[in-house]
């Protein structure tokens, strides 16, 4: 049986891997924000800046959401290149996903996650505080019982990984469905390109969205915790299939390029709503009337799709061209993620403590958080045995082949 009737081999969507680049780039100053926004992280400045919260709202609804649609265009892609419609190709896909994102997710949990559960017990619960090599037997054994009244810490723990987690899992499911019923995929993806013709292609994923979050959300809050985060998995798994349907979709293409713009125009004025919902709203005791908690479902749906909508719209328009920083930038993404929120927590922790004017605080921690990320992948990829427990491919060996020199 041929893929290539049901999943033509095209061109790599520069686009995407901008957009990919783009989008983690964002997460990494987000979670630097995380530090000084009043919402709970891990570790906070002393000096929170509550006027943060709508800027971080800006993008807070739909980056991880377009994070799993461009994975999910990623292994399409990798797909392609097994010819999927070969069981054995499926099994090929399988394992090379496994081997891409559970090396990185095994080092997170047990090496580059430990410090950041560390410092959160340091700063939030001080009294239970255990010098470090104390706090890590606790820490692997999940022994440590670390408690502030009902809020306990449960490790080993995944933290901001969460998302390889998912995505691994969700890599697996997709690679069933591929064994089972790939051609059922393909009748899906040209079904897919035509329900969503024209101004559908904005309005129905919108409705989508708010339907589950309006249905799910209060049900199954999202906990990043795999086994229950029944909305986050409705969410992004339909996402990362999603972006497995449409990435080498050009009637796709062309339709998120035309509605750009009236995307553009939804996103907007539905953040403005949302945010402002979200800041009459923001204390733990403020409990708003249920209709408009319901309305305010919808709003948060189409701020989330339409600006997807816009970023791949104007992505397609403006982002197409390949260059040597994309090449460098796209491997880089996998390290840069696993390392930065470790990072921004070890330096936050410590420059908090320095005293410093939060004018210059703040743009030492997102150098800080950017260098660290930076060295460490300059060290590891020249280093082939840890190039995959950082999501990097290993280098081929370097063959040296003699040639028979002329009389």
């Amino acid at each position: 049986m041929s893929v290539s009737a049901p999943f033509p081999l095209s061109t790599r969507r520069h686009d995407l891997d901008w957009i990919r680049v783009i989008a983690f780039f964002l997460l990494i100053l987000y979670h630097v924000g995380m530090f000084y926004v009043p919402w709970d992280w891990h570790v906070k400045s002393p000096h929170t800046v509550p006027a943060l919260e709508p800027i971080m709202m800006l993008t807070s609804p739909w980056r991880l959401t377009l994070l799993f649609l461009v994975s999910g265009a990623a292994t399409r892609f990798l797909a392609d290149k097994m010819v999927m419609a070969d069981k054995m190709a499926v099994g090929a896909l399988t394992r090379a996903r496994v081997a891409r994102l559970l090396p990185p997710l095994l080092l997170a949990i047990f090496v580059i996650v430990p410090p950041q559960s560390f410092f959160e017990i340091v700063e939030k619960v001080p009294d239970q505080a255990l010098p470090y090599a104390a706090f890590y037997l606790k820490y692997v054994t999940g022994s440590g019982h670390w408690c502030r009244g009902t809020d306990c810490l449960a490790t080993p723990t995944y933290n901001h990984m969460w998302f390889v987690a998912y995505l691994l899992a969700y890599t697996l499911v997709l690679c069933g469905l591929l064994a089972v019923a790939g051609s059922l995929l393909t009748r899906l993806e040209r079904g897919m390109e035509r329900a969503l013709s024209g101004w559908r292609l904005l309005v129905l994923p919108l409705l989508f969205l708010g339907l589950i979050r309006y249905a799910l959300l209060d049900r199954f809050p999202m906990t990043h915790w795999i086994v229950n985060d029944w909305y986050d998995h409705a969410l992004s798994f339909s996402a990362f299939l999603f972006g497995f349907l449409m990435a080498k979709s050009e009637t796709l293409r062309q339709g998120f390029l035309r509605l750009r713009w009236p995307a553009l125009l939804v996103a907007l004025p539905a953040y403005a709503v949302f945010a402002t919902y979200a800041w009459a709203y923001r204390a733990d005791d403020a409990v708003p009337p249920e209709a408009l908690r319901a309305v305010m479902r919808f709003v948060y749906a189409a701020d989330q799709w339409a600006a997807i909508a816009a970023v791949l719209g104007f992505g397609a328009r403006h982002l197409t061209r390949d260059s040597a920083a994309l090449r460098y930038l796209v491997p880089a993404v996998f390290p840069f993620y696993l390392v930065h929120q470790t990072a921004t927590v070890v330096l936050g922790h410590y420059l908090a403590k320095a005293g410093l004017p939060q004018g210059l605080e703040a743009p030492l921690l997102i150098l800080g958080t950017f260098a660290t990320c930076l060295t460490v992948y300059e060290a590891v990829r020249r280093v082939n045995p840890l190039r995959p427990w950082f999501g990097l491919k290993p280098r081929p060996a370097v063959r040296l082949e003699t040639q028979a020199q002329p009389a």
